[in-house]
């Protein structure tokens, strides 16, 4: 990026450069620099600019070691002494270091980039002509400005076009990788963004299954809970059918105990743990006060076991005909009786 310059002595400092400036520093370096112009024509580039498309990796030793203190400088004393502000831009700093186009060409010398060939061949030609010769002229191009006082202009230099010429193919060629590359980046984009809208498709339609299977789930729920309830009922019949039965003539039994109750209850199935811990709790109960309308959670509580095993162990005891039901207490609490003729 080239600054803009004053227009009071400028414009006649571009009408003596017999090089265009930008062109002799782009076949100098192999790349466009920033450059301050100052109304006097002289030209100042940033240091770092410099070194970075010249190859010196420490811009500070490169400065101390090629290039004079007179053709380096720090941008606020340059533009300070022509009246000039810092320009615009968090790259242009106070404390940047610039170095004239003296040091930007001492700069090319000490280079080995074989892009920077050229131009070096013709600073020794020029300098070998001027100790020949004692003088260089550029050669004068075929087709001259008309007009009174138009200024002479000059056919550049072989070495300097042909470098221009070269740079600005290698720069072609970049570009033109730069644009397959960018193709090839918008073709993998697409591919990726097909890829991720196949897999979302994927996705939802896997949602859409595991949600019919919920739904699946939880008819069979329903269902299995439905037949559960069944058998309850059935089961309740059973024993109002069994109850229903007249009992044999016999003799007057005598009064239960809870002895007795708990050893007919022996005879009459196989007591597991469980079930004779719910036994010894609910015999007295039932032989005291001839029914059980205690809260499951009551028993439990009482037995140390769960919920669940208790009202498995009276289902048990049920279905031997150890007790039967008799309807619901308050609270919906099941009622139990013994089951005697």
């Amino acid at each position: 990026m080239n600054e803009p310059r004053k227009q009071s002595g400028s414009d006649s400092a571009a009408r003596r450069e017999a090089i265009d400036v930008s062109d002799f520093v782009y076949a100098a370096t192999g790349a466009r620099v920033r450059r301050l112009t100052m109304p006097d024509g002289s030209h100042w580039f940033p240091a770092v600019d410099v070194c970075k498309e010249l190859g010196h990796t420490n811009s500070r030793q490169a400065l101390a070691d090629h290039v004079p203190e007179s053709h380096r400088e720090i941008l606020e004393t340059v533009t300070g002494a022509y009246g000039l502000s810092i320009p615009a831009g968090r790259e242009w700093r106070r404390d940047l270091n610039i170095i004239s186009l003296q040091g930007l060409i001492l700069l090319v010398q000490a280079c080995t980039k074989p892009a920077c060939a050229p131009f070096k061949q013709w600073v020794a030609e020029v300098v070998e002509t001027v100790q020949r010769e004692g003088s260089f002229t550029l050669r004068k191009a075929e087709v001259q400005p008309a007009g009174p006082g138009a200024p002479v202009a000059y056919a550049m230099p072989e070495q300097i076009a042909e470098a221009i010429v070269r740079l600005e193919a290698h720069n072609l060629q970049l570009d033109e990788g730069l644009a397959t590359g960018q193709r090839e980046s918008i073709t993998l984009q697409k591919e990726t963004l097909d890829v991720q809208k196949e897999t979302l498709t994927v996705q939802r339609e896997a949602l859409d299954v595991q949600r019919e299977t919920l739904a699946t789930q939880k008819a069979t729920v329903a269902v299995l809970q439905a037949m559960v309830r069944a058998m309850e009922r059935i089961a309740d019949r059973l024993d109002a059918l069994v109850l229903a039965r007249p009992a044999p003539d016999s003799p007057p039994a005598a009064p239960a105990t809870t002895e007795s109750v708990l050893a007919d209850w022996r005879r009459r199935l196989s007591v597991t743990e469980d079930v004779w811990t719910v036994a010894v709790v609910i015999a007295p109960i039932l032989v005291e006060k001839g029914e059980l309308r205690e809260p499951l959670e009551s028993l439990a509580a009482r037995t140390g076991l769960t919920v669940r095993h208790v009202n498995a162990c009276l289902r048990l005891l049920r279905t031997h005909a150890c007790i039967r039901s008799r309807g619901g207490g308050e609270g919906g609490a099941p009622v139990y009786v013994l089951n005697q003729a």
